[in-house]
């Protein structure tokens, strides 16, 4: 079994923590950390913008990565979210087989 890291930004906590609710009761992800006010730079429409930002932190099967990016974008509120995989390498077993037991 492979495991990976889904970083996603969004508006607000509130957003952060709705779609976080939402693909853990649908168990595409067995855990988010959300880390608010981050500052975000990027060009966007030709000019460059700084956003306060919220980053999503989520743990999951790779094979369910596209079913939570799918999940993500329909209810986004962003025409371009960032929703980005980064495999997991190694990690801690018993927190892997947690992972593991926690999603589809």
């Amino acid at each position: 079994m492979t495991y990976c890291i889904i970083n996603c930004t969004v508006q607000n906590e509130n957003d952060a923590q709705l779609i976080a609710k939402h693909l853990i009761n649908k168990q595409l992800i067995a855990c988010c950390n959300i880390i608010p006010a981050i500052l975000s730079i990027y060009k966007w429409d030709g000019h460059i913008c700084e956003d306060s930002e919220v980053l999503m932190i989520m743990k999951t099967k790779s094979v369910l990565y596209k079913q939570v990016e799918q999940e993500i974008k329909n209810i986004h509120k962003y025409d371009v979210p960032e929703i980005i995989s980064v495999p997991i390498i190694d990690g801690n077993k018993a927190y892997l087989d947690w992972l593991d037991k926690e999603t589809l």
